[in-house]
Parts: structure tokens; C-alpha cells; sequence
């Protein structure tokens, strides 16, 4: 049997991949174009601005953009902290051994756990355990802990990327460890934490589970007043116009969606920039 020639080969290789490439890409390109060309229509100032009226057939959206913004602000309020600080205990001051392998493993294996679970968890911990009710401060705190995973994997990788030189130079010149990992290696490793922190942001934006239990209103007249009370949230929102409410029309419900995709892509979006911007001071 003759053998391919390296030429024939690469072009083959060449042809799968790009067939891979396109059949990852065409869904979602498809599921863009569906919600555009359907919920287009219904986009307009009045739309984002104002309050749903006649059992949410019409109006707008309003309360539901902002009670999205509240819960992803309060999650990231919580999550980044403390995801940042156990990815430089991980990164910089954990010793490598059994303990801190079977850490690294649960935090992986706690990023695929389903969101729904998340969402029973913050049920059972903020909102009846701690008595915060059904909230922004439950439901913040829940999305907190299920973005944690992404913050701290994508921080500690971040940190890991940053040249050894770097901290043996700092150390040698007199630098405490602190002085290091705050002067010599965070600035470096910002870009992977940004990124990794603003998908976290992407996620939380774009998830219904956990809000479902733990704060998101069917309905609400005004606007939360304070991080105790209950809100609409996009996701939610979209959830219940699709299922719970009859003769919505379709430009309504497509036009949610659109807002809610072109948040968390804006979101996505800002990733790529803020990377790009960053990596492109790196001298090394």
C-alpha cells in the first residue's frame, strides 16, 4: 500500500480541522442569527427602560437588566477576593503534596457540578440556614460560589505563567514574599485574572438555576431597594415569558434573549480586549 505523500497529508489534516472548526462554529452562529432576526424588533429605548405592564406582554425590561446587574456586581463582589487569595495560596505558598492535590482536584471537579445544585445549596445554606430569604444578597452570594472555580483556575494558571525569574530576582534583592508576589507577579499574571474573572461574570449573567431558588421574582412592581430584597433577573425573566405567561409575543421573548446574549458577549468581548491590551505591554 502506497503511503500519502506529506503534502496529501497536511491537506487532509488541514480539511478535518477545518471542518471541526465550522462545525463548532455554524450552530452558534445559526442560534445568533434566529435571535436577532426574531427579537430585533422588539428592541427599543422604551423596551430597556421602562416597566413590564399587562402581566408582562408589554412594557419593558427594565427591572430585570438591573436585577441582573445587582446579582452579577454582588457575585463578583464576593467571588474575586477570595478566589484571587486561594489561587496565590495555591500558586505561591501552598507545598506540594497529597493535600494540595486533592484541592486542586475538588476545585476542578466543583467547576462541572451542575448550576442547578448550586442553586439547592444556596437554598440550603443562605436562604434557610443563615435566613437571608429569598434575595440579592442569597442569590449574589450563590453565584459567587459557582463562579469560584473559573476565578481561581484562571488566576492560579495566570500566576503559574509568570517566569520563576521573576520572584527569584525580587527575592534576591531584599523583597519579602509579599512585596514579590504583589510588585513582581500580579501585574504579570493580570490579564488571565481579568479574563478568567470577567467569563466568571459572563456565567453568572447567564444563569437561571441558582437565581431560581434563591432570589428571582416572577413579578415585582418596583425595583430592589436594598441587597434583602427580591429581583428580576434576565435569565429568570426570559424563563417565565417563555413558559409561564401566555400570548407573549415572539418579538418579546426573542428581544430578551437578545439582550441577555448581548450582554454576556459584551462581557465575553471585553475578555478578548483587556487580554490583548495587557499582553501586549509584556516584555517576555
Amino acid at each position: 500500500m502506497t503511503a500519502l505523500s506529506p503534502k496529501i497529508t497536511q491537506r487532509v489534516a488541514f480539511s478535518l480541522l477545518l471542518a471541526s472548526a465550522v462545525t463548532v462554529i455554524l450552530p452558534v452562529v445559526v442560534v445568533i442569527l434566529v435571535i436577532v432576526k426574531n427579537g430585533l424588533a422588539a428592541i427599543s429605548w422604551e423596551f430597556l427602560t421602562t416597566m413590564p405592564r399587562s402581566g408582562m406582554r408589554e412594557g419593558g425590561i427594565f427591572p430585570a437588566i438591573v436585577g441582573t446587574f445587582c446579582l452579577v456586581a454582588g457575585a463578583i463582589v464576593f467571588a474575586l477576593p477570595l478566589g484571587l487569595c486561594a489561587a496565590i495560596y495555591l500558586s505561591e505558598y501552598a507545598r506540594q503534596g497529597m493535600l494540595s492535590r486533592v484541592v486542586r482536584l475538588a476545585i476542578v471537579n466543583l467547576a462541572g457540578v451542575p448550576s442547578v445544585v448550586f442553586g439547592l445549596f444556596g437554598l440550603a445554606l443562605f436562604v434557610d440556614f443563615f435566613r437571608f430569604g429569598a434575595s440579592i444578597l442569597a442569590g449574589s452570594l450563590t453565584l459567587g460560589v459557582m463562579i469560584l472555580p473559573v476565578i481561581i483556575t484562571s488566576s492560579r494558571e495566570a500566576l503559574d505563567a509568570v517566569p520563576k525569574s521573576f520572584r527569584e530576582v525580587s527575592l534576591s534583592l531584599g523583597a519579602t514574599k509579599l512585596q514579590t508576589i504583589k510588585h513582581a507577579v500580579l501585574p504579570h499574571a493580570l490579564p488571565g485574572i481579568l479574563t478568567g474573572t470577567i467569563l466568571g461574570i459572563g456565567r453568572a449573567a447567564g444563569e437561571t438555576a441558582p437565581i431560581l431558588f434563591t432570589v428571582a421574582a416572577f413579578y415585582l412592581p418596583r425595583l430592589p431597594q436594598s441587597v434583602f430584597d427580591q429581583a428580576m433577573a434576565l435569565p429568570y425573566h426570559l424563563y417565565v415569558l417563555s413558559t409561564q405567561v401566555p400570548n407573549v409575543g415572539v418579538p418579546i421573548r426573542y428581544g430578551t434573549a437578545l439582550v441577555l446574549l448581548t450582554i454576556v458577549l459584551l462581557m465575553n468581548l471585553a475578555a478578548v480586549t483587556i487580554r490583548s491590551h495587557f499582553r501586549a505591554k509584556k516584555k517576555w
